[in-house]
């Protein structure tokens, strides 16, 4: 094995874990928070970082493999940074308008607020 292997190796294997930590974490979050907005605090943005990892993973196993360059997962990147965050914004202020309640101990509903102030 060459050095040039073990970098390559080391690299796709730091992606992979850092990923599979951040996915894990935002699993946790799902079981363990109170209400669907912590949830979905704790869904979108580690889950996002987390399959981004991975995917930079799988391109640059791809590259390495010599199977070439794949652009299929620089979109995957690029939809998945613009949809999930979009996405679960959107299904915490749906639940906020249907009156899902907040979770009894929560300090602050900047919401609140905001939708006072526009009224």
């Amino acid at each position: 094995m060459q050095m040039y292997d073990i970098f390559w190796q080391f690299l796709i294997c730091a992606f992979l874990i850092v990923g599979a930590v951040f996915c894990f974490g935002g699993s946790v979050g799902l079981l363990r928070f109170p209400d669907i907005y912590c949830r979905m605090q704790a869904l979108s943005k580690p889950v996002t970082l987390g399959i981004f990892n991975l995917i930079v993973a799988y391109i640059l196993f791809l590259y390495y493999t010599d199977l070439g360059f794949s652009l299929k997962g620089i979109l995957a990147i690029v939809f998945l940074i613009i949809t999930v965050p979009l996405g679960s914004h959107m299904m915490v202020k749906a639940s906020y308008r249907s009156g899902i309640p907040m979770w009894k101990e929560s300090m602050v509903d900047e919401l609140e607020k905001w939708n006072k102030k526009m009224q």
